[in-house]
């Protein structure tokens, strides 16, 4: 394999099934199924952050919005909130913050609360990196359904470059990801190719082939992640634009 751009990925690596995470959650609804417990449980410690984050812009304090936020899990993850959901509701995003609306609505009990799940085996979550990282988060405007949108982005983001580094990384290609990584979001006329070229040590036409396979792979990642969330697949397109609108907002 050269070293001197990424490698060609194949058609089966780019392919988007019909059978999605969510579309797998919701075709068990409340009956016993192991592949749609597994699903579930990935889909909610993959976008558990942009709950927390909802739950702090309520005005939670960090160890409050801890509680509320695991035992919300603690519930959905028993299937309580999965009676009655229908494939036409479409996003796990969208389901997902309306549940938690309804949970810290209607169906939290300070007074009978029970720490963390109450016994019941919780998500294991990193809840000191979260209030962090919602300490340092810029967008103080946004109300907390925009600030949900937009951590929520992130986080899909977040999960696609990660996926796109360790493709990169298992293919030996690691320094070569690091080196042309910021150059994702830069346009074409914006990338400094014969920079990088001189630092790679290789052709300026092999750093844009480089670039250019680099960014068909992350499109290729990122509708593919979107489209796990997703009952409808080919909602992908929509889905993308409203994320990117999300990160917009200031």
């Amino acid at each position: 394999m050269s070293s001197e751009h990424l490698p060609e990925t194949t058609a089966a690596r780019g392919d988007i099934f019909a059978t999605t995470h969510w579309t797998v959650v919701l075709a068990a609804g409340r009956s016993s199924s192991r592949q749609a417990d597994v699903a579930l449980e990935e889909l909610c410690r993959t976008y558990w952050y942009p709950l927390y984050a909802y739950v702090r812009r309520q005005g939670h304090s960090p160890p409050d919005a801890e509680d509320l936020t695991q035992a919300f899990f603690t519930r959905l993850l028993e299937k309580s909130y999965l009676e009655g959901i229908r494939s036409d509701k479409g996003k796990f995003r969208a389901f997902l913050l309306v549940a938690l609306k309804r949970f810290l609505a209607n169906e939290w009990d300070r007074a009978n609360r029970q720490k963390r799940g109450g016994g019941i085996q919780p998500l294991s979550l990193d809840w000191q990196a979260a209030d962090q990282r919602y300490q340092i988060d810029p967008a103080d405007n946004l109300s907390p359904d925009k600030l949900y949108d937009r951590v929520w982005a992130v986080a899909v983001l977040e999960r696609v470059i990660t996926r796109l580094r360790d493709e990169s990384s298992a293919e030996g290609n690691a320094r070569l990801y690091e080196k042309l990584k910021p150059f994702l979001m830069l346009g074409k006329s914006a990338v400094p190719y014969d920079q990088a070229a001189a630092s790679l040590e290789l052709t300026e036409g092999a750093v844009r082939v480089a670039v250019h396979r680099l960014r068909r792979r992350y499109r290729e990642l990122l509708r593919e992640e979107i489209s796990q969330t997703l009952s409808d697949p080919s909602q992908a397109d929509e889905e993308m634009q409203s994320l990117f609108s999300a990160l917009a907002e200031s």
